[in-house]
């Protein structure tokens, strides 16, 4: 995109986007993106990049937007990529995409403000310590008028907080709301602290699934930092393998991704790892934050019952309560996850569409989109809910 004027509350800004996120300085776009959310570093989007992960030839073409000062200062920037496709997003808009393309319209390209693979609330409008909401707002204008220049249908902006939306709402962007699943940590010193918050059936059937787990002769390791070595990547990319060819067909990362990751944020990765007979089985991926352990990917190559939960749920809760971590995110989708105290939290995304016509019919449905997910997580809380009545 040629640089362009955007103006924020007290000062007019130029923007441009760039086609790598090593045309950014790391210094500059981590001062941007803060400390408190690991998958907006530029580590991790590099790692994405230069694993051949997420790029052009995936359908993920970089066009990190950029706002500068006068004086060339990095002053906000937004992980941003131009789509050919809706895969690996986990907000779900191919059904619009049908309904567009059915009535005449284009829907691709479009243009997506996000974290590749990555359905985990963070900051997407990366301000640092600037003026939040005069950034934000010429970041939206940014988008729009990138949009436009390549021919895009619409714009998204995926798991943002909600002081973003309430920023992009202004700009003219519309909200829509999904629903996951987090556990908190109500200061429990211990695991079974933990359980001791939830009814008796529901500590009960936690304490058998856990003893199911490793009734075979499985064996738990958690490792991180030095204890990510090659071959415990190797293995961990056979899981991840296994599950991506059963449920998606084609796994998004590639191998050399794990590595990566592993040598540039290793303090920041934990694997729960299953092993038996000496050799590793099965394993969780999580990512850490200061304050948040995420959930993010699961594979095994044997079948034993519970360990599935064991290592994607209840090792991450003991971890988190060990390291006094007050959260864990553990992904997309997953009822299941309730009855092993993870709660609905909502979830958010904003959107603005070229075509009037289609904003203003995708307003209505995401109206009716929030509601039903309000009442649902309602239902969850007062009717399904694991936890102790007061």
């Amino acid at each position: 995109m040629a640089a362009g004027t955007e103006t924020g509350t007290q000062a007019t800004f130029s923007a441009r986007c760039v086609a790598s996120i090593h045309d950014v300085d790391q210094g500059e776009w981590d001062r941007c993106a803060g400390d408190d959310n690991p998958f907006v570093r530029h580590a991790f989007l590099a790692c994405l990049e230069d694993s051949g992960s997420a790029t052009a030839a995936t359908g993920w073409a970089s066009a990190h937007v950029l706002l500068e000062t006068p004086g060339g200062r990095l002053a906000a920037a937004a992980p941003t990529y131009l789509k050919s496709h809706s895969m690996g997003e986990f907000v779900f808009d191919q059904g619009l995409a049908d309904a567009f393309e059915r009535a005449g319209g284009r829907y691709y390209p479009k243009l997506l403000v996000a974290v590749p693979f990555s359905p985990v609330t963070g900051p997407r409008l990366l301000t640092g310590a600037g003026p939040a909401d005069g950034l934000r707002g010429g970041l939206a204008s940014a988008f729009v008028r990138l949009a436009r220049n390549a021919g895009a249908s619409s714009v998204h902006v995926n798991f943002l907080t909600d002081g973003e939306l309430r920023s992009l709402a202004r700009s003219g962007f519309l909200g829509r709301t999904g629903l996951q699943f987090h556990w908190r940590n109500r200061e429990y010193g211990s695991f079974d602290d933990f359980l001791g918050s939830l009814s008796s059936r529901k500590r009960k059937a936690i304490r058998r699934e856990r003893r199911e787990a490793t009734a075979g002769g499985v064996t738990i390791h958690r490792l991180t930092g030095d204890g990510l070595t090659a071959d415990v990547w190797d293995a961990f990319y056979a899981f991840y393998r296994d599950t991506g060819d059963r449920k998606w067909g084609i796994p998004y990362l590639t191998r050399e991704f794990f590595e990566m990751l592993g040598e540039r944020m290793g303090r920041s990765v934990l694997l729960v790892m299953g092993r038996r007979d000496g050799r590793w089985i099965a394993g969780a991926l999580n990512i850490m934050s200061g304050s948040t352990l995420y959930g993010r990917y699961w594979g095994a190559i044997e079948d034993h019952r519970m360990l599935h939960f064991e290592c994607c749920y209840y090792q991450a809760i003991e971890h988190a309560i060990d390291s006094r971590l007050a959260c864990v995110e553990a992904g997309a989708q997953g009822g299941h996850k309730i009855q092993r105290g993870y709660m609905p939290v909502p979830t958010h995304s904003a959107h603005w569409f070229a075509h009037s016509g289609m904003h203003e019919a995708v307003a209505r449905i995401f109206e009716r989109e929030k509601e039903h997910v309000g009442e649902q997580a309602d239902f969850i809380e007062h009717e399904l809910s694991p936890f102790r009545r007061s």
